[in-house]
């Protein structure tokens, strides 16, 4: 029996209190940051339009119908308005379409400076890489922005004149330059050199008022995009929406109270997660929990992250979700940082969660000073509050299963920052041969027999790490003919393959950070490149290298130089490189990269095809590995290449 997710209160399709109103015509909600106002994607189930038609079927409504009038950024907050019945859409679209709605921003900004308390600004935005939009000041716009009380004051002659001026997808303002962006502007409050803005936009455009603002050098907290200042989030909030309401005419007015995250910003206070105790604590992990709602609600997974240090607010802490139990990681801090977060608030936090059992992990700073992971001070073997799971148990990962062991060391048997990397290697793996190097349990390679592959081979240096690999091959029906598993250092082995003519379509490349034997030692930061070479030689003409590495002091700029210098040295023609994003579960620290870095390096096929009677391509028995050749990774049996990644650093603790 497979454990399924206990925590379903966790993971709710819509929670009631986010309704701020609701009659026969409309619902309004208080939408949470991270939310996107509806995906494109068909199979997409974590947007709010969706999860509030589940919501609606949920408590018994016999009609699910939503209208959409009004979108807000994935990472903007607050107000956002639907009709309940189609015979209001009418009404609601003309006060959209003419711009008689009255929307209300508040914006977190640095550096506001000596500017007018109130001014007017006009652009026209154009698109720009990155899906980014750029912002060109109309004639003018200066000086209007300095003459905000006069502007002002001639309000109503130019609002009488905007519908002339904005009407019309085909009209002025989509004329040469872009499309016309008008947002007035109002100082609410100024502390030092941080000011909240009151925003309202007469137009709306894509990123409009984002791009306005970081346009005259006031980029919103939290944009990255854009330049903005290192926040927790987006400081962006719909705080108010006026209206005529469309089955009276009366006047109707909706607002949202401004979250906590911009008064904290404001008055620059020093983040402390673990102040307010256990329920603080808990009240963090569960608003982490309810960004995985995508995840967790999709029926195809059982195991995924929960919280991942700063970047959900809580650092030196990960918590993970195996099926009906949570694993809690505790990081050791840096040296001259804060110490360690305090260990039973954290778990007592998250028992509070509801999980069967919580075992516990702790990680000091050098890791060096673990000689054994499996002693009780680092891993104790049973739960520490609740009920301990079994010895070894299944998890699902996009309807794959994986044997893990919560009470084993410091690692579980899966390495959950993989996820989608696994599902791309399942999507390119069809009639593939597949070479998954530092395999550790195989979870590559399970997927890529998932995917179709014709043959894979499966290297690793640890006995037990390739048997547990070889256990969750024949949980998918793998052929162990075609599907083989060797016990090998991965250096050697690449040097005899090699030698041996191998050849492999795609290959997956994720060493450890660092490893030491008795015999080498292999540090991802000075070796990487020469292991991506010989990696690159054992790849087929139109083959894919997808590598990965976990080290902080590896920038994502500097993996790629590594590659392609590596591509170079193997005498590959690499004709795409493509950077590939972590999992939502894994969200970086505010203002740092993510902690993992993957990229899929795809080479240049063969230039003509093979002439007739050409040798085949080699048989998929593995390459013996070269006797008494250093070893790549640890060869304890079992023994934990690398861990459960370190959850992103606070930054206000010495972020690298």
């Amino acid at each position: 029996m497979i454990p399924r997710l206990a925590l379903s209160e966790l993971f709710p399709d819509f929670h009631p209190e986010w309704i701020l109103a609701e009659d026969e015509d409309l619902i309004v909600v208080d939408k949470p940051a991270g939310l996107s106002t509806h995906a494109p994607e068909a199979d997409r189930i974590d947007d709010v339009v969706t999860r509030l038609r589940a919501f609606l079927r949920g408590r018994g409504d016999a009609d699910d119908y939503l209208g959409i009038h009004q979108r807000l950024d994935r990472d903007t907050s607050g107000v956002l308005l639907f009709t309940r019945r189609r015979e209001a859409n009418a009404a609601l679209a003309r006060q959209f379409e003419g711009r008689t709605v009255q929307k209300t921003y508040v914006a977190a900004v640095s550096g506001f400076g000596d500017r007018a308390p109130k001014g007017t600004l006009r652009h026209r935005l154009v698109p720009a890489p990155g899906g980014a939009m750029r912002a060109i000041p109309e004639a003018g716009a200066g000086r209007e922005d300095r003459g905000a009380g006069r502007e002002d004051r001639g309000r109503g002659r130019e609002d009488r004149g905007r519908g002339r001026e904005d009407r019309g997808a085909g009209g002025a303002e989509k004329g040469a330059g872009g499309a016309l962006a008008i947002t007035r502007y109002r100082l609410l409050e100024r502390r030092g050199d941080r000011a909240l803005l009151e925003l309202r936009p007469e137009t709306g455009r894509t990123h409009q008022l984002r791009v306005q603002l970081a346009a005259i050098g006031l980029p919103i907290a939290g944009d990255p995009l854009y330049g903005g200042a290192e926040a927790p989030r987006l400081l962006l909030h719909a705080a108010e929406l006026r209206l005529e309401h469309p089955a009276t005419g009366a006047p109707a007015a909706f607002r949202s109270q401004l979250p906590a995250a911009f008064e904290a910003w404001l008055a620059t206070v020093p983040a402390a997660p673990y102040a307010g105790g256990v329920a603080a604590v808990e009240r963090a992990m569960r608003e982490a929990a309810e960004r995985r709602y995508g995840v967790a609600r999709a029926g195809d997974t059982t195991a995924l992250r929960l919280v991942h240090g700063a970047g959900d607010g809580l650092p030196f802490v990960s918590v993970d979700l195996y099926g009906e139990h949570l694993v809690v990681s505790l990081f050791g801090a840096g040296e001259g940082e804060p110490g360690e977060p305090p260990r039973d608030v954290v778990l007592d936090a998250a028992h509070r969660l509801g999980a069967r059992g919580v075992y516990v992990k702790v990680r000091p700073k050098h890791a060096s000073v673990i000689v054994d992971a499996r002693r009780e001070e680092f891993a104790p073997r049973h739960a520490v509050r609740g009920e301990s799971a079994p010895d070894d148990f299944t998890v699902i990962e996009h309807g794959l299963p994986f044997k893990v062991r919560l009470g084993d060391g410091l690692s579980t048997g899966i390495f959950l920052d993989q996820r989608e990397n696994r599902r791309r290697v399942r999507e390119l793996a069809r009639g593939a041969r597949v070479l998954n190097l530092f395999a550790y349990t195989g979870g590559f390679s399970v997927a890529a027999v998932a995917g179709g592959a014709r043959a894979s081979v499966t290297v690793d240096v640890s006995r037990g790490a390739i048997a547990w690999a070889r256990d969750n091959l024949d949980a998918v029906g793998a052929d162990p003919a075609a599907h083989v598993v060797v016990e090998a250092d991965v250096f050697p082995w690449l040097k005899a393959a090699a030698q041996a003519g191998e050849r492999f379509d795609l290959i997956v490349l994720d060493p450890p950070s660092f490893a030491t034997t008795k015999k080498s030692r292999f540090s991802a930061a000075s070796d990487f490149g020469p292991l991506a070479a010989l990696a690159f030689r054992l790849l087929a003409p139109g083959g894919r290298l997808l590598a990965c590495t976990n080290h902080r002091g590896i920038a994502r700029a500097k993996f790629r130089r590594h590659l392609h210098e590596a591509a170079r040295e193997a005498g590959c023609d690499v004709v795409q490189m493509k950077d590939l994003p972590d999992p939502i579960d894994f969200p970086s620290e505010p203002g740092a990269e993510s902690h993992l870095k993957s990229v899929l390096a795809s080479v240049a096929a063969a230039a003509a095809p093979a002439a007739k009677g050409a040798p085949a391509a080699r048989a998929t028995k593995g390459a013996p590995a070269a006797k008494g050749a250093p070893a790549a990774r640890s060869a304890k049996p079992g023994g934990a290449r690398r861990g459960p990644a370190a959850p992103a650093r606070s930054p206000r603790r010495g972020a690298r």
